[in-house]
């Protein structure tokens, strides 16, 4: 058990790594070919922060039949950890105000990609016309955000894109680095997948539980670490709508881009749709949904998470924990509380 979880958690630190050096690499490419700071900000650092969780659903789908439950759980744990503990924890430092430009429409995309996903997921297979779908729509969403900014660009949204890019720092100068950056990036991201995959499917065989609990709660809430640690520093620094902004696009990408990738890939290659747990219909997919609810009435009334909210946020997302191993074995492993 020792040596399964070093190497999910090895894995992960590997991700966790491999990820930010191929954002770096990936911004400072583009900057050295010209490419405008809000393109970069819309589209490369939308997709390499959400590399891990990719590599992870590519890799779980691809290695063993029994390792894809990992591939479903991570994405759909990621997005219910995003919105109950990357926005808890932050709240209890700093209110988190959902006055961001643009933030109620987003929020209904998210819902509406979240709607979508659990009506794909409700026949507990996701096909490969489905992937493609939710594939599509990612690029039909960054179309239409770009085209947005485009039309505003002295708004506060595009001045965010643009700021986020222009003040990144490590980024490597000489093309040599660069290229060292990116090549580590792509070496690292199927290596750490492969051990996290690997490590969490002995644990979950040692611990009598399903690889999907794996996915839901230790994977992904590695996976989830990066827009953890961003909107913790943002609440430090009072910027407390980065954290909104960070939950709701880590959240459209990993329903849109990481599931449709991984579906898309997966499905020639094994011959059969990916699999869901009979078990998420009747609960985890409610979860996922009623995390996603949880959002909108904060952004529809330009509201604030406070404090209390986001020890409601903290409170649920342990019982959500406890209540996935208890159903996943009939008893709480020790040492979970």
């Amino acid at each position: 058990m020792v040596t399964s979880l070093a190497f999910v958690i090895g894995g992960l630190l590997v991700l966790l790594v491999c990820g930010d050096l191929l954002v770096r690499g990936s911004v400072s490419l583009a900057k050295k070919l010209r490419i405008p700071a809000l393109f970069i900000g819309l589209t490369i650092v939308a997709f390499g922060t959400s590399a891990p969780e990719l590599v992870v659903g590519l890799q779980a789908a691809l290695a063993d039949p029994s390792a894809i439950g990992i591939a479903v759980g991570n994405v759909v744990g990621s997005n219910i950890a995003n919105v109950l503990l990357v926005l808890g924890m932050p709240a209890l430092i700093y209110p988190i105000f959902a006055d961001q430009p643009l933030i109620r429409r987003n929020t209904l995309m998210m819902v509406g990609a979240t709607l979508l996903f659990f009506y794909f997921a409700w026949d507990l297979a996701i096909t490969m016309t489905e992937g493609m779908v939710l594939f599509a729509l990612i690029f039909v969403y960054l179309l239409y955000t770009g085209i947005r900014a485009s039309r505003a660009v002295d708004d506060d949204f595009t001045l965010e894109e643009v700021e986020e890019v222009e003040q990144m720092s490590g980024l490597p100068k000489s093309p040599m680095m660069v290229g060292i950056f990116i090549l580590i990036a792509i070496i690292g991201l199927p290596a750490g997948a492969h051990y996290a995959v690997l490590g969490g499917q002995d644990v979950a065989e040692r611990m009598g539980v399903a690889p999907s609990i794996i996915g839901l709660s230790l994977i992904a809430l590695g996976t989830s670490l990066p827009e953890l640690a961003t909107s913790l520093v943002a609440a430090l620094h009072r910027h407390s709508a980065v954290a909104i902004g960070n939950v709701i696009g880590s959240n459209l990408f990993n329903l849109l881009a990481v599931m449709g990738a991984t579906a898309m890939v997966a499905v020639p290659i094994n011959g059969a749709p990916i699999p869901i747990d009979p078990e998420f219909k009747s609960f985890e997919l409610w979860v996922l949904l009623g995390t996603a609810l949880l959002v909108l009435p904060y952004a529809l009334a330009r509201g604030k998470v406070s404090r209390l909210s986001g020890v409601f946020f903290l409170l649920a997302y342990v019982a959500f924990i406890f209540i996935l191993f208890q159903n996943g074995d009939g008893i709480v492993p020790d040492g979970l509380l």
